[in-house]
């Protein structure tokens, strides 16, 4: 059966290419290689969907808890955008990556990025996520519809919820982009900022934002209002190197598997699983949605 998540029109994605290694390794074995350590280190990449400064403590745990299952040192990096990720792996910068789920769409495609696993519920279910539009509660906007001539505040360029979802609610709504400001932030809660803060009509905000911001008192539901949210997102894969051998590919899945839910817990509660579960195998039939978007919008390499 076909699946139909998203529809819309055209976006255009433009991006520096560059990746910035935020911090160390979680230590474990000796530098040795073998199947499960061939280079004597694990590269991690990381999507800045949050802080870095937040999301590395977080990561370390879940990196450490990896590298215990496979004696092999696992160093976290959170890139510098979603485009770098991909260009890095592509690059053999990283051998395994946390993507988007549109980033994990253009992963396939320029660096074979092979999903293995992504976080599931206390219920073993694979977990999912929305985009959503948010307005003060006093303000006139009653619908996306009435966005036409105010003001947005968006993510990062090429964020599937911070970017592209809100642009094809608009562009669904009959608004085209020259018909709304359209404020790029530069991330999830930088966005959310603008529109506590006063500075725009309306701004992106996702279900893993709210609640991390929810939970962290720097946002109150009862003074603002949705306006318009997305079908479910299938949450972040986790993602191996398509060039990398078979032996390691199975070693790391296999870990990741068998890692208890309390060794992903604090990754779980930026991406609003909570309470945490395993990770759990996914394939790439789990995006996809994610593809036929890309299709539909005749995405190429140049949108990067």
């Amino acid at each position: 059966m076909k699946t139909t998540l998203f529809t819309g029109s055209a976006l255009a994605l433009a991006t520096v290419l560059a990746l910035t290694a935020c911090g160390g390794s979680a230590q474990s074995s000796p530098e040795a290689t073998s199947a499960t350590c061939p280079n004597g280190e694990i590269k991690f990449g990381i999507e800045p969907y949050e802080d870095p400064a937040k999301l590395k403590p977080a990561y370390d745990v879940l990196a450490a808890a990896l590298a215990n299952k496979l004696e092999c040192p696992v160093s976290v990096q959170v890139v510098e955008d979603y485009a770098a990720e991909v260009l890095a792996m592509r690059n053999g910068k990283l051998d395994l990556g946390q993507f988007g789920p549109l980033g994990y769409v253009f992963a396939d495609a320029k660096a074979g990025a092979e999903p293995l696993v992504s976080f599931g519920t206390a219920e073993k279910e694979l977990s999912s996520y929305t985009a959503g539009i948010w307005v003060p509660k006093d303000s006139t906007i009653q619908a996306i519809g009435d966005l036409k001539g105010k003001s947005l505040a968006l993510g990062s360029v090429g964020s599937t919820s911070g970017d592209v979802l809100p642009r094809f609610g608009l562009r669904e709504a009959g608004i085209a982009d020259a018909d709304i400001t359209m404020d790029y932030t530069g991330g999830h809660p930088e966005a959310l900022l603008a529109l506590t803060n006063g500075k725009v009509d309306a701004a992106q905000i996702n279900s893993q934002t709210l609640a991390t911001a929810i939970a962290a008192g720097t946002f109150t539901k009862d003074d603002f209002r949705q306006v318009w949210t997305s079908e479910p997102i299938p949450n972040d894969p986790i993602t191996v190197r398509g060039d990398a051998a078979p032996e390691f590919k199975a070693a790391v899945k296999d870990a990741f598997l068998s890692l208890d839910p309390a060794d992903v817990a604090k990754v779980g509660e930026f991406l609003d699983v909570t309470p945490p579960g395993p990770l759990l195998e996914v394939t790439k039939d789990n995006y996809t949605p994610l593809f036929e978007l890309a299709e539909t919008m005749g995405l190429t390499e140049k949108d990067l």
